[in-house]
């Protein structure tokens, strides 16, 4: 019997910008510039930027205001309607629910699991819950475990577990230093490369 595919994708850098990119250049803070591009350790990189926040006393509400400007990365739209004609999809990010209530809407509300964060009466993010230590790769597992046949596609160190844990893991655009890291996962540098790479592994027609 034929198993249901699934796809689990990335969101920032696969479908959408880098938030915490654009907040830098909106901001002009250059430590707001690192990413899981740059930064293995999530905990480091978030306790960082929390820092960061805190000392330009930067508010959700700042943020979730240059969020709201953030529009799909251009083809993103075409693909993502041609991969929901063909399988269920799950964007897992390590983002926050409290940022990407405007971003959602723009893909027709696609569902994604991603955490949570501290806030204070005054608006401060205070801290960050993660919903599960390495959510991604879990979510994988679980998939797997009820019968699907998993695909997924990230750019980023905190997308490596979730690559390896799929049927079939992809790397979308990622720097030349994780292609070096890791390469054993195929790189698509096109939404119609992608499409191709995901057709193929799920047996569906790109």
């Amino acid at each position: 019997m034929a198993q249901p595919v699934i796809t689990c994708l990335d969101m920032e850098g696969v479908l959408f910008p880098e938030i915490w990119l654009a907040l830098a250049d909106k901001v002009g803070i250059q430590e707001l510039r690192l990413t899981t591009r740059d930064v293995a350790d999530y905990d480091v990189l978030m306790k960082k930027r929390l820092e960061v926040l805190k000392a330009h006393r930067i508010t959700l509400r700042d943020i979730q205001e240059v969020a709201s400007t953030i529009s799909p990365l251009p083809g993103v739209p075409d693909f993502f309607a041609w991969l929901r004609e063909r399988c269920q999809i799950i964007i897992l990010s390590d983002t926050y629910y409290e940022f990407v209530g405007s971003l959602m809407k723009k893909l027709d509300f696609p569902t994604i699991f991603c955490h949570t964060l501290g806030v204070d009466s005054h608006g401060f993010i205070t801290d960050y819950f993660l919903r599960q230590q390495d959510q991604k790769r879990h979510a994988v597992s679980a998939m797997k475990g009820i019968g699907f046949r998993v695909l997924a596609g990230g750019d980023s160190y905190n997308d490596v577990s979730m690559l390896k844990e799929a049927d079939a893991g992809f790397f979308f655009c990622p720097p030349d230093s994780i292609i070096q890291e890791f390469p054993q996962f195929p790189v698509a540098r096109s939404y119609v490369e992608f499409q191709e790479h995901l057709g193929r592994a799920g047996g569906f027609s790109s």
